[in-house]
């Protein structure tokens, strides 16, 4: 019993549990042995009626054949089941000879009613990083780790004059789909890819350098960036295959998307490569049908709903692309250069099925101003249909590059953004300043890059005012206007009438909250841009955010979010129309609680920073 006790005790959540209540778990502690390959409890069976713990060796976590996990020394399990009254959701079986202590559920019950227990079991089940331990083993997750660490093979290296031929060989012989070479000061790559479609396809000569077919410059990353950064702009490139240098400019090797995501998820890169190829509007509504089979795939490989809805963004932005470029093509050459902008959750990358495209116009200022607007007007509506072609919605309340309040000459952008930052209070200016601090350049004409740089600067005033005390103070009301449903007893707070009657509004109740305070924080840290958590990060390192609140808000939004995507997918599944309305009775009693948590975690930082305003703290 001492030996379970302190065992326990040393340990989360237990750590926080007292010596007599340690002592009366231990007392009815079981002791349970099983041999490698033993499986503990299968998928399916009854509710669990105990709450294990793994005291020596090691247990499997299994879901549909799939090894999920490996819990170490101290890692609970059996307690999601035992909860929710719901049968075994994964089979447990020992990876190795293995002892588990069996603590029966009247006993441990109390314990995991309280809030304590209950974030703590709730981070696990969600998946944001508690551990019962040091000496967990986390899963395998390409996307949480450094790209270094994702290379198969040392990189294949030629000279820029070789023979195609020969390179094919050595490519061939080496099992490499990619060969680098230098060119120079740059470097060059030629990937199995081009050898198909610039020599097999096109007619080049095999006998001709391979300079002739490499692409130079190369785009590179930093062996120490995550995998998922990577993937992310690599979909966004539309490029399969990228060289990994070392913080020296050492060439480590060339990760590839097989090395970033598991065969199933690979949808995403397949998809992109349908929208680039698309010829037509038709060609590229009849790609976009493999969204929803992509989000689900992503779902069904356990891939982060964070990421899940950045992969989905990206596409998002690879089709309004070539829907720009089809309506330009249609429509001639521009009177002026512009810029595309993405707005609010596209523009954050944080978009799910059910999300509509906000977007936004800045132009060069030219000659004939009326013609530049009657143009873009023209160019603004065929995306937009296309869109809608596509399944995709534009913003239903107006913020999109069709509506003259978002579609303005660059010098325009500039006055319009310099008199909110002057006077906050003027007509729509919450909504502008709220959508503008949320933008992106997304396409640009004329000179490309320099375009985009151009028209990003619309902004600049805005983000040069973002100091002022008045317009942080107006992001700040902003950030009170939703409110997490609170004041509940035994249920949530929910609609009361017509067709959505007894459903919560999590979008309204528990994302936007945490997306306006996340807005509001990351400008008062100068934080120009970004998604909701990387804005939370620079306001905990800024100061404008006690840590303990930035962690709870990134928390909070890790576990709305995902219940937000889970919710939807499986709205997909059923054929039905993606929403944000869940019934809280069909959630488990696990997932009720934690959500309570998070609003009553999110609603206690607006209270802090409603108390700042009223006494004037940090705007006087």
């Amino acid at each position: 019993m001492e030996d379970i006790a302190g065992f326990l005790g040393s340990r989360p959540p237990f750590d926080a549990v007292d010596a007599d209540e340690l002592a009366r778990v231990a007392a009815v502690t079981e002791v349970e042995e099983f041999p490698a390959g033993k499986t503990i409890f299968s998928q399916g069976t009854a509710p669990a009626g105990y709450l294990r713990v793994v005291r020596t060796g090691s247990v499997e976590i299994i879901h549909n054949g799939q090894v999920l996990d490996l819990l170490g020394p101290g890692e609970l399990f059996g307690h999601a089941s035992m909860l929710s009254g719901l049968p075994t959701g994964f089979e447990a079986r020992a990876a190795e000879d293995t002892v588990c202590w069996r603590i029966p559920a009247d006993v441990i019950g109390p314990l995991l009613a309280r809030p304590d227990f209950l974030r703590f079991i709730a981070r696990s089940i969600v998946g944001d990083g508690a551990t019962a331990g040091p000496e967990r083993v986390p899963p395998v997750d390409p996307i949480q780790r450094r790209v270094a660490t994702l290379i198969r093979n040392p990189p294949l290296l030629c000279r820029a004059d070789e023979p195609i031929r020969e390179v094919a060989k050595r490519m061939t012989a080496e099992g490499a789909s990619a060969a680098l070479m230098r060119s120079g000061e740059t470097l060059g790559i030629v990937t199995d890819r081009d050898l198909r479609s610039r020599v097999v396809a096109a007619g080049a000569s095999p006998d001709a350098p391979v300079s002739a077919i490499m692409t130079t410059p190369v785009w590179t990353v930093r062996a120490d960036c995550l995998g998922g950064e990577v993937l992310l702009d690599m979909l966004d490139r539309g490029v399969h295959h990228v060289p990994v240098l070392s913080a020296a400019g050492e060439i480590l090797g060339v990760a590839d998307d097989g090395d970033l995501v598991a065969a199933e998820a690979r949808k995403p890169f397949l998809l992109r490569r349908a929208i680039d190829l698309a010829t037509s509007s038709a060609e590229l509504a009849a790609a976009s049908a493999g969204m929803i089979p992509m989000v689900i795939a992503l779902q069904d490989a356990r891939v982060a709903a964070e990421h899940v809805a950045a992969i989905h963004s990206v596409v998002l932005d690879a089709l309004t692309r070539r829907l720009i470029e089809f309506a330009v093509a249609g429509a001639g050459d521009p009177p002026a250069p512009f810029t595309w902008f993405a707005l609010g959750s596209l523009a954050r990358r944080e978009t799910v099925p059910s999300s509509d495209v906000d977007s936004a116009l800045a132009w060069q200022d030219s000659g004939d101003d009326a013609a530049a607007r009657a143009y873009l007007e023209r160019v603004a509506r065929a995306v937009e249909d296309g869109l809608r072609a596509c399944g995709i919605k534009p913003d239903a309340r107006g913020a999109s590059a069709s509506s003259p309040l978002f579609a303005r000459s660059l010098s325009a952008w500039r006055a319009a953004v310099q008199e909110l930052s002057e006077d906050p209070t003027r007509e729509n200016a919450l909504i502008l300043i709220s959508l503008i601090a949320d933008s992106r350049p997304l396409w640009g004409s004329g000179t490309g890059a320099g375009a985009l740089a151009a028209g990003a600067s619309f902004a600049d005033p805005l983000w040069q005012a973002r100091a002022r005390p008045d317009l942080l103070r107006l992001l700040a009301h902003l950030a009170l206007s939703f409110r997490p449903p609170t004041g509940f007893l035994r249920d949530f707070v929910v609609e009361h009438s017509g067709e959505r009657r007894g459903q919560l509004d999590i979008k309204h109740g528990g994302m936007i909250p945490i997306v306006d305070l996340a807005r509001w924080a990351g400008m008062a840290a100068r934080a120009t841009s970004g998604s909701t958590v990387e804005r939370l990060r620079a306001a905990e390192a800024a100061g404008t955010l006690e840590g303990p609140d930035a962690r709870t808000l990134m928390e909070a939004f890790g576990f709305i979010f995902s219940l937000r995507l889970d919710h939807q997918v499986e709205q997909l599944r059923r054929g039905e129309p993606p929403d944000d309305f869940i019934d809280p009775k069909t959630l488990n009693p696990l997932a009720r609680s934690y959500l309570r948590e998070a609003f009553r975690a999110v609603a206690s930082v607006q209270t802090g920073l409603a108390t700042e305003l009223s006494l004037g703290v940090r705007w006087g």
